[in-house]
Formats: structure tokens, C-alpha cells, sequence
């Protein structure tokens, strides 16, 4: 039987698309960015700030809610949106990328994985099913199967073995999901390294399963920006056009706009609060390093024409100071800013989609960029 459609397309451009996903916390604007709260929060920035810089969804990571506070404890308090006071659509992650990330911590075997928590050393062990259940528990509006991520470069025998394994396991996950609440969406994610027939494989056998949504996933994970573009212009013709498309852990606002030309709807990534905590800015004019000490008597704002008020007020030369002080202040500035200016791109592009002139706008933001952080006077 065929799984429900949520998934609305309002507009094409070329390969790029405008749609709507609803979930039963809301709807959700496409192209999006998923801020991610890995352990329920954003770190250092307000849901309140997150909701009024324009995202629409946020990402929460499994392994590390389930190790802290525990699934258990959030279900009796109500699920993800109530326990965070997020309230809106939220996606989790099924922990399939701490698989590669903690290597060090885990045993893979068909059964699934076996962690050793790296809060307290206590033996974990988190199969397709428990993935599927623990999701559940939280009550994200969408959740992921369990997968197996390789870091590249990689051998062909170890990518293909990984991606056979998320095959069976993407099985697994979609019977767990049977019987979930209406509404509720389970993607599979495409593997297959940087190898475009693995990719064709995976992407055929996932299909064939019909789930809510599909993720591209195992990309950003060393590999070349070409690379990575290569594997979705492989893998997006293989999905079906009335399904939501997500490239997982994605990226820069180059990366972002690339992918978007290229059929993509959904992203997530850590890079707006992590380089905003290392006091770097991005901005229209592409990103800027408050740490170097050329700011430091810049009276300019970083952006004059930010729609994000704190862009547009404090100076170059305070945001220098708070950083090179370790103010903390400094870091949930620029963590806003960022996560600000990436939402601001990726509604700049739904309009542009809307309206029939993605190419132009991304070459005007392409131009932007190579300006450098020279915003004019």
C-alpha cells in the first residue's frame, strides 16, 4: 500500500522547487534549513530567535537524546516539541551518523549497533527498531531510518558493504514504522559513498520500499564540493518527483544553493551556530572573521541591509571585541546572525523559484559572495 503523500509542489524553476511538507506540527516551506538543537537546544540562541529568523523546522539528533535525557523521560513530558517549547515541525536524526563519527565507540553488526556512550561508557545498543521506536517516543513529525554512514574516501568494498547493510536495515525501519500516528512521516536515506552505481542501487531498493521522503546521505564527510554534486545530479533523477528530498549535514551557502539547482528541497547543518561560537559571520557578502584584528576599529555592521536587526546594529569592531574577549555574548550574537542569514538565503531562493528567476538570483548571490566581507559604504 502506498504510504500517504504530504508532500505539496508549488513551483519548478529548472531542476529547482518551491513546495510545502505538512507535518501535524506545521507546515514547512521548501527549499528549507533545519537548524540543529542536537541535544534539544540550539546552542547558544532562543527557540523564540529561531522561529522569528524564518526556520520552519529543526533538526534533534537520536543518539544523543536518548543517552540524555533518555526517550523514555521525554515521552512521560510530553515529546520533543513540548519538553524543548520549540512547538513546531522537527525532524530527528536516527543516529546513523554517530555510527561513523564514534567509530572508536561502536561495534556495527546486522543486528544492528552497539555503543559505548561517551557520557558515562555504558553499553548502548540502538537496532532499526529501537531507531524507529526511540523517534516515536520523541514524537518528531519526521523520522529516519537507521543507516550506515562511511567517511570518505573510502574503499568501494567498504562503501558497498555499508550501503547493503542500510538496504536491510531501511527495511526493518519502514515494518517498525507500521502503525505510527497519521501524519507522521519515516524517509529512507540514499548510501553509496561517492560511487554513482552504489548510489543507483541504494536509491532503486528504497523506492521500491516507498517511504514518506528520501535523504541523500554519506556526503559532506571529506569529500571534494565536485563530488558531492556529482552524487545528487546521480541520485536525484532515481527519486520520486512527489517526495521531499534531503541532503543530509548540508553545508555552506555555496553548497545550499548548488544543491537547490540540483532538485534538492531540505537541508541541516551545524555550520550557522558552530563557525558563529568561533566568531565567524556569514553574510551577504560572504563570511567574515571577527577574530582578525583589521575589525577591530571597523564601525561598519556587518550588514546595513541584514533583515536580522543585530546584523545591522552592532559594530565590526564590538562583535571583534566580544569575540577576542570570549564573551559569550559574542558567540550568540553571531550564532543568530548566521542562522539568520541562512534562512534569509534559502527564502530569498523559494521566492526566486516562485518567480522564474532562480538563475539570476543565484548568480547576483554568487557575485555577492566573491566580494569578500567588503559590504559597501
Amino acid at each position: 500500500m502506498t504510504v500517504p503523500n504530504h508532500f505539496t509542489l508549488l513551483g519548478r524553476d529548472g531542476a529547482a522547487r518551491t513546495g510545502i511538507l505538512a507535518t501535524p506540527h506545521g507546515d514547512v516551506r521548501t527549499p528549507a534549513f533545519m537548524p540543529v538543537g542536537t541535544q534539544g537546544a540550539m546552542k547558544g540562541v532562543h527557540w523564540r530567535d529561531v522561529r522569528d529568523a524564518g526556520a520552519d523546522i529543526v533538526l534533534g539528533n537520536t543518539y544523543h537524546l536518548m543517552l540524555r535525557p533518555s526517550a523514555e523521560r521525554i515521552a512521560a513530558l510530553g515529546g520533543l516539541q513540548k519538553f524543548t517549547g520549540w512547538g513546531g515541525p522537527m525532524l530527528t536524526d536516527s543516529g546513523g551518523f554517530q555510527v561513523m563519527s564514534l567509530a572508536q565507540l561502536r561495534k556495527i553488526d546486522e543486528r544492528g549497533v552497539t555503543f559505548r556512550s561517551h557520557i558515562d561508557g555504558a553499553k548502548i545498543e540502538l537496532t532499526p527498531e529501537r531507531a524507529i521506536e526511540v523517534q516515536g517516543l520523541f514524537g518528531s513529525d519526521i523520522a529516519m531510518q537507521l543507516d550506515e554512514c562511511v567517511r570518505l574516501p573510502a574503499e568501494r568494498s567498504d562503501i558497498d558493504r555499508a550501503m547493503q547493510l542500510s538496504i536491510r536495515w531501511a527495511e526493518r525501519c519502514k515494518r517498525a514504522f507500521e502503525g505510527s500516528p497519521a501524519g507522521r512521516m519515516l524517509f529512507g536515506i540514499v548510501q553509496g559513498g561517492d560511487v554513482p552505481e552504489l548510489r543507483r542501487i541504494s536509491a532503486q531498493a528504497l523506492v521500491g520500499m516507498d517511504f514518506h521522503g528520501y535523504a541523500i546521505g554519506g556526503l559532506a564527510v571529506g569529500e571534494p564540493q565536485e563530488v558531492m554534486l556529482a552524487m545528487i545530479e546521480a541520485t536525484v533523477p532515481l527519486l520520486p518527483d512527489d517526495r521531499p528530498r534531503y541532503l543530509m549535514g548540508v553545508g555552506t551557502p555555496d553548497d545550499i544553493l548548488q544543491a537547490v539547482a540540483r532538485g534538492i528541497d531540505m537541508f541541516d547543518c551545524v555550520m550557522p551556530t558552530r563557525n558563529g561560537r568561533h566568531g565567524v559571520a556569514f553574510t551577504r557578502f560572504g563570511s567574515v572573521n571577527l577574530r582578525n584584528a583589521r575589525h577591530a576599529d571597523d564601525p561598519r555592521p556587518l550588514d546595513e541591509e541584514s533583515p536580522w536587526a543585530p546584523a545591522r546594529t552592532y559594530s565590526r569592531a564590538y562583535l571583534h571585541h566580544l569575540v577576542k574577549s570570549g564573551e559569550t555574548l559574542g558567540a550568540m550574537l553571531l550564532s543568530e546572525i548566521n542562522i539568520a542569514y541562512y534562512q534569509s538565503l534559502i527564502a530569498g531562493m523559494r521566492d526566486a523559484i516562485a518567480q522564474g528567476r532562480f538563475a539570476a538570483f543565484a548568480e547576483r548571490t554568487s557575485a555577492d559572495w566573491a566580494r569578500g566581507d567588503i559590504a559597501p559604504r
